[in-house]
């Protein structure tokens, strides 16, 4: 298999996000050879694990500045904060939903699934997520199962930590096969 050295990754993030759900995937892309950005709304960021909060992460660019066509696939970690206030912000919002209409590779764990509602592009999707949202997923169309790992289109979810090892493999297999034919229009 090739390696991803010719491709650029984006997660986007808020301060909130679950720790080992960034740092994982952008360790699992980084030692592929990708080029990872930290991006946010926010000048600092800090994450959360075991019920508190870890040392600031660097942001690589922020969200005002970074430009969905300079990625090839995009992220968002869990933690109920980060897809919270990311939902939130408009800002935000057109950057994913840039990825959903260009057929790009979206990858969302545990409660990141959340901002996605808003993008208004899952419905007739099928996704997994954190219990605590599937209603909120149901209500936006999407058929929910609680699997360790859903693809659906280039569309990446996982439930939780656990299910770290197959999100990472899967979406690196989805950033090899690059543009989705099958894209929304929003």
């Amino acid at each position: 298999m090739s390696k991803l050295s010719n491709k650029t990754i984006a997660i986007l993030t808020e301060t909130g996000f679950e720790e080992s759900e960034l740092l994982s995937p952008k360790e699992a892309l980084e030692k592929e050879g990708a080029t990872v950005h930290v991006i946010s709304p926010a000048d600092r960021i800090k994450g959360w694990k075991n019920g508190n909060w870890t040392e600031e992460v660097r942001i690589d660019k922020g969200l005002g500045k970074a430009n969905p066509d300079d990625y090839h696939a995009l992220v968002i970690p869990g933690g109920v904060i980060n897809p919270d206030k990311l939902r939130a912000n408009e800002h935000a919002v057109a950057f994913i939903k840039a990825f959903f209409a260009q057929g790009k590779p979206v990858a969302a764990i545990c409660h990141g699934p959340q901002v996605l509602i808003e993008t208004g592009a899952l419905d007739g999707r099928t996704m997994t997520s954190w219990p605590s949202i599937k209603t909120d997923l149901i209500n936006a169309g999407v058929n929910w199962v609680d699997e360790e790992c859903v693809c659906d289109s280039g569309l990446v979810t996982a439930r939780k930590p656990d299910d770290l090892p197959a999100f990472n493999k899967k979406l690196i297999e989805e950033i090899r096969e690059g543009v989705h034919q099958e894209q929304n229009t929003l």
